[in-house]
């Protein structure tokens, strides 16, 4: 009697454990970490994106430094931009008594270099 009691709880322990193994919900914890993989034509139009990727001009400020910024970018599948590198160009400080000089001669600078490199990587 109690083998067969022991054989009992081992089939329902190895049931329970194939289970949990083969469990959808448990598969897709585990590849939610992972990316899927795109079909083919989303891959395409996805190295098209940012093939076209364009450098712009940007700013923002940090620890109390206004930063003038290279970025890098495409628009994704989904419509929004995403990017891919950004630089800062120059920064100084925000409180700077002729930040509004130095922060226009700093974008124009910004642009000239974004107009540069677009023309470097997609000619003229």
């Amino acid at each position: 009697m109690t083998g067969l009691l022991a054989a009992l709880v081992l089939v329902a322990v190895l049931a329970v454990v194939v289970v949990w193994v083969a469990s959808p919900d448990r598969r897709a914890r585990l590849s939610a970490g992972r990316q899927a993989a795109l079909p083919p034509r989303e891959r395409a139009l996805l190295a098209d994106a940012v093939a076209a990727a364009r450098w712009t001009p940007a700013h923002d400020e940090v620890d109390g430094r206004t930063r003038v910024l290279l970025r890098r970018s495409y628009t994704g599948l989904d419509g929004l931009p995403v990017l891919l590198e950004e630089r800062v160009f120059t920064d100084f400080p925000a409180d700077d008594p002729a930040w509004e000089a130095r922060f226009t001669e700093a974008m124009a600078g910004a642009r000239f270099r974004c107009t540069y490199l677009n023309n470097e990587e997609h000619g003229a």
